[in-house]
């Protein structure tokens, strides 16, 4: 399997990633957890079907030191007890920001309120910009079918 374009290779694919890049740089350097980012950034791939980023993230967080529990159990993470409530309340936001087309109303008040609950408003933005910036990458990898698996811990920076 190939990618149709090479987002790697061409000169303005490189800009538009920078300035991606720069923004996730943004969010990771804040005070929401890093294990919530990788959390949200895996569900929000495997809703989105996004093998890339999929595989990125999942190994990004074993390298981080998630484990292996953990990162198998986030497609169904409301049956699993292995997640903290403010974890639980990142992931049901994930889950709707993410399939906002599938609601009629979007992000529920009751998800955000669950979410206030545990963020402060700067991992508010955070966490909502971390949402917002890992389904700009789905999409990118699914439309041009960047295939997964070679992804290596910490490969782009």
């Amino acid at each position: 399997m190939e990618a149709r374009l090479n987002l790697f290779g061409n000169p303005l694919a490189e800009k538009i990633l920078r300035h991606i890049n720069s923004a996730g740089k943004v969010v990771s350097d804040s005070t929401l957890p890093t294990a919530t980012q990788e959390l949200v950034k895996l569900r929000a791939s495997q809703i989105n079907g996004c093998g890339f980023c999929t595989d990125m993230h999942t190994k990004d967080a074993a390298a981080a030191g998630e484990t292996a529990q953990r990162l198998h159990l986030v497609a169904a993470w409301r049956e699993a007890k292995v997640f903290t409530d403010a974890e639980r309340a990142a992931l049901e936001l994930t889950e709707q920001g993410t399939r906002i087309a599938d609601a009629a109303g979007g992000v529920t008040d009751e998800a955000w309120a669950n979410a206030a609950k545990h963020y402060d408003e700067e991992q508010l933005v955070a966490l909502v910009s971390v949402i917002a910036l890992i389904n700009a990458y789905n999409r990118l990898n699914c439309i041009i079918q960047q295939p997964a698996g070679d992804y290596q811990p910490g490969q782009f920076g």
